[in-house]
């Protein structure tokens, strides 16, 4: 990979980057803590400015990389994985350095930003410009452009501001007050955000209660009450004991909603979702360990004692009862917890706790 001229070097119109800045002493009682803090903050940007750089430069060098181990075809990227496993670089490490080259080259390409303007981000806020609305990261960019310091905040604030302006969500009510600011648009996106996943019928369930009082304390409830709604839903979906006929999920929401449980119904659904995956999590487990105990049962013999004697310990795991002690049990809150797994083959149920 070859990268475009105007991509090639985002230090070459930069003034060199010094790390050899003097630190103020922190006894220094002469110093007066505004000045302390403006020679920190001022050693603080160059360091992340420095970061920035030179992560969008890691990244591009990972892309690299990857693409020479696909083209020699190597099966499965397992040559780009050794080479990151022999520089100590987790794999979702490596994934975020090369996204924020490639919003790098994007906003460069695109001609939002030159790579001198690069130096006025700090790493969180380019990131968070990359993910941002177009014409939020024009903004953004002509901000820079100016030699304004870009921050993760300032560009939250413009794209919050964005959203409250332009999204369909929000009905008239919400903008207006919005627009003179006696509706902090902080509270809105977020809003916007539980909104954009929920069907279009809950959706409007929501916007007219928001249109009924547009105050700060009607959208912290609605943007709640949307996360939950969200939740239910996703959970609801993957909850096989739900999947059944004869229930009509709708309906069991609607009425959550109307007696004031919604809450608790959504964290109720998404409780039954992890159980169901804890149990296929345990039955596969368990198959393994009694798998496992076989095999060294077989290898083992009188000249392993020891060994022989750990099988003979692992038994409450490995049988057909599972047995498990859940505190001291000295303690008079301790609890003895057996779980009898039953074949489905044999044609009874999976599981029944005793």
């Amino acid at each position: 990979m070859v990268a475009s001229p105007y991509v090639s070097d985002l230090t070459s119109t930069t003034p060199e980057v010094d790390l050899n800045f003097q630190l103020p002493d922190p006894e220094d009682e002469q110093l007066s803590d505004y000045e302390f803090q403006q020679q920190i903050e001022a050693a603080w940007q160059v360091c992340d400015r420095f970061d920035l750089q030179t992560d969008i430069w890691r990244g591009r060098i990972l892309k690299t990389v990857r693409d020479r181990e696909k083209r020699v075809g190597n099966a499965g990227g397992a040559g780009f994985l050794r080479w990151l496993a022999d520089r100590e670089i987790s794999k979702s490490q490596a994934y975020n350095l090369m996204e924020l080259a490639d919003s790098a080259d994007l906003l460069l390409q695109e001609g939002l930003l030159e790579p001198k303007d690069v130096s006025q981000f700090s790493k969180r806020a380019f990131m968070e410009t990359a993910h941002a609305a177009p014409e939020v990261q024009q903004m953004v960019s002509e901000a820079a452009h100016r030699g304004d310091r870009i921050t993760r905040r300032e560009v939250r604030q413009l794209a919050d501001e964005w959203t409250a302006v332009t999204s369909d969500l929000l009905p008239i009510e919400v903008k207006e007050k919005a627009a003179d600011h006696t509706l902090p648009t902080r509270y809105l996106a977020p809003l916007v955000r539980e909104m954009e996943k929920l069907p279009e019928s809950h959706q409007i369930h929501l916007r007219d209660e928001v249109a009924e009082n547009p105050d700060i304390d009607t959208v912290k409830q609605v943007t709640a009450e949307a996360r939950f709604l969200a939740k239910y839903l996703n959970a609801a979906t993957q909850v096989q004991a739900l999947n059944r006929d004869g229930l009509d999920l709708e309906s069991a929401l609607e009425e959550a909603m109307r007696i004031g449980c919604l809450n608790s119904t959504a964290d109720l659904v998404n409780q039954a979702a992890q159980l169901e995956q804890a149990i296929a999590k345990l039955y596969t487990t368990w198959r393994r360990i009694v798998s496992l105990s076989e095999r060294v049962y077989l290898d083992s013999g009188s000249s392993t004692p020891n060994l022989r004697s750990l099988l003979a310990f692992l038994t409450p795991l490995s049988g057909e009862i599972l047995e498990l002690q859940l505190g001291d049990p000295d303690s008079g809150m301790s609890r003895r917890i057996r779980l009898k797994v039953l074949d489905e083959a044999e044609g009874d149920p999976v599981g029944d706790w005793e």
